[in-house]
């Protein structure tokens, strides 16, 4: 297995234990095996697309543009994710949407 793939696995580990941790000490966490689930797909799935992109890539300004986009499709995707589970949840509570 390459270096840069077993990094990236470690990595999201690394970031899906601290909710894990968080679990046991508050209940304020509250994860489900699905949240771990998609937030593993997301952490894989950007860091592998990372290694995928900036595999033949030379210039070290590139690949920390490109980690930087990433990111940020990242975080998009993250919140898009909230803001749907926030507004199924309210739908369900029988509450209206905010304004905007």
């Amino acid at each position: 297995m390459n270096k840069n793939i077993k990094i990236i696995i470690v990595v999201a580990a690394f970031i899906l234990a601290i909710p894990l941790v968080a679990m046991q000490f508050t209940n304020e966490v509250n994860w489900t095996l699905g949240d771990f689930i998609i937030a593993g797909g997301l952490l894989l799935g950007t860091g592998f697309a990372f290694e995928v992109i900036t595999r033949k890539m030379e210039s070290k300004k590139h690949k920390v543009a490109m980690g930087i986009i990433l990111f940020l499709i990242l975080i998009y995707v993250k919140i898009a994710g909230a803001e749907n589970h926030m507004l199924k949840h309210m739908d369900e509570c029988n509450l209206e949407h905010p304004k905007v």
